[in-house]
């Protein structure tokens, strides 16, 4: 860029900017995503379903005999009673964690002077953001617009949840301020109020961590998570590690420089390493009825599937750093795909049956569900899989306007 002071936009057309290859694929993923919403808004507000006073107006019915059935055993409702919590709060903490990480990763590098981490900082950054952004839309939906609403006009600070709403309204303007600085190199600035920016998002970003840790502590009746020892390094481990991964592939498809390449895949591999062990030691200390339900009963196959994809696997194709860069982009989907069932499991697993002695009487068992079980913890309704994965086109849009539009051309092949 010639003038190194003002943030320039870079010259496309409309056809180059909305024909793009990649903004193609984002629009295939937005469809899903408004069509997941449309559904959601039609069961969440639409649907029909029968209540205690509709069978004592109208005994005997078959109508309303079939509505209560729909309401206690169909797809409709989307959240129910024995899980509270499902695919929009994985999506929430996977898209949320994981993107605070990589924001987290740069302010370290910006803060230890690393060159090829500043010079991709507004990349990086960019990309981050963009999966918190998806992360905050996601539960956006699933929150009530009226619980919002209440939220708002009544503030709650011992909420987990209100914290995190003021807790964003800095991270996200100050993350924004830090890509402009970067992209319009007011180096005048940034030496100013840099390491003022860099400890304030970083010492946001540990707030951000042991809120939402407290969140799930805060569920004394599930023991998988209250039990999980140091919830928050668990958080942070499981999450720097997708960050990291999503990172090395970025830099891996646009052919980034060695040392860049070499510093982001050894610290996969450290991360990698780091969440095998504490996923080992964990279980050592979790609620033995929970760690039965991982470790042995239905959820086995998909907790033995996350550690092969986002430790075996990814272990065995970053142990030596000069190998095939196809094994390397390899390990990277794997990790991106095994913790984000690791999140599956935490999540639908700290809901599972049975839930925890809390009350002195025994473990609570919720009997009149045990027929469908099964489609309680995997089998979410398909407009929260719509919107999970549709998701993943706001994460691509954002980052790929801001890339267009913002980040200078042939960035990653320069090295600047």
């Amino acid at each position: 860029m010639e003038n190194r002071n003002t943030l320039e936009v870079n010259k496309l057309t409309y056809k180059e900017f909305f024909l793009d290859k990649v903004m193609l694929i984002s629009y295939v993923f937005l469809a899903l995503f408004f069509f997941g919403v449309v559904e959601m808004v039609y069961e969440r507000y639409f649907l029909l379903s029968a209540t205690a006073a509709d069978a004592g107006l109208f005994p005997g019915s078959r109508a309303v005999a079939e509505a209560m059935k729909e309401a206690v055993f169909g797809n409709g409702g989307e959240v129910k009673r024995e899980a509270p919590w499902s695919l929009y709060i994985v999506n929430y903490i996977y898209m949320v964690y994981v993107g605070s990480g990589i924001i987290f990763i740069v302010a370290i590098g910006e803060l230890l002077e690393n060159k090829e981490i500043k010079n991709m900082a507004a990349a990086f950054l960019s990309l981050g953001l963009a999966m918190v952004i998806a992360g905050l839309v996601t539960i956006l939906v699933d929150l009530n617009v009226l619980n919002l609403l209440s939220m708002l006009l009544s503030p709650q600070f011992s909420s987990g949840m209100w914290l995190m709403l003021p807790l964003y309204t800095v991270y996200v303007p100050l993350v924004i301020l830090e890509i402009y600085l970067v992209l319009s190199h007011k180096d005048a600035w940034i030496k100013k109020i840099a390491y003022a920016i860099i400890i304030l998002s970083l010492l946001v970003e540990v707030i951000e961590f042991y809120v939402q840790a407290k969140l799930f502590d805060m569920n004394s009746a599930r023991h998988l998570w209250t039990t999980y020892p140091l919830l928050p390094l668990y958080f942070v481990v499981s999450s720097f590690t997708s960050s990291l991964a999503i990172m090395s592939l970025y830099v891996y498809l646009n052919k980034g420089n060695f040392m860049l390449r070499y510093i982001i895949e050894r610290a996969t591999l450290y991360f990698v390493l780091a969440l095998g062990i504490y996923e080992a030691v964990s279980y050592l200390f979790i609620d033995k009825k929970w760690a039965e339900i991982i470790l042995f009963g239905d959820f086995k196959y998909w907790f033995y599937l996350y550690v092969f994809l986002a430790v075996l696997l990814p272990l065995a194709l970053l142990f030596k750093h000069y190998m095939n860069i196809y094994f390397k982009i390899t390990a990277a989907f794997s990790i991106i795909l095994g913790t984000f069932l690791g999140k599956i499991v935490f999540v639908y697993g700290g809901n599972a049956y049975p839930m925890s002695d809390r009350f002195g009487v025994g473990f609570e068992k919720y009997f009149e569900y045990d027929e469908v079980k099964n489609v309680i913890f995997f089998m979410p309704p398909f407009s929260e899989v719509a919107i999970v994965i549709g998701s993943v086109g706001i994460v691509l849009i954002i980052f790929r306007a801001v890339d267009l539009l913002l980040l200078p051309k042939k960035l990653v092949e320069k090295g600047v």
